[in-house]
């Protein structure tokens, strides 16, 4: 067998302390939501689902008020639930299908 060829290492005069010990606690728990979510792109994940057929029911969460619709359709600016109702999506503070 062929011996391997010689490496060149320094010699190490100095006494070398390079182990920290370092500890890092939190109490906090993190939770992923959905708040990195879009409304727009909720609404469309509700149509997009293959849940929705026709229609879905959401719970919808206003500046004012948590109410509870059957929507069947949107435009670029509504969501049109089943009664005629129009609910404008800049109003919408978060929606989730129920």
């Amino acid at each position: 067998m062929k011996d391997l060829p010689r490496v060149f290492a320094n010699k190490i005069d100095t006494n070398i302390n390079n182990d920290q010990e370092l500890f890092y606690g939190s109490d906090r728990l993190f939770v992923k939501k959905d708040d990195d979510i879009s409304i727009v792109k909720k609404i469309n994940n509700i149509f997009a689902s293959s849940h929705h057929v026709y229609k879905s029911r959401v719970k919808i969460t206003l500046k004012d008020k948590v109410v509870e619709k059957v929507i069947v359709g949107k435009t670029s600016a509504d969501l049109i639930t089943m009664d005629g109702e129009r609910i404008k999506i800049i109003d919408i503070l978060d929606i989730e299908r129920l």
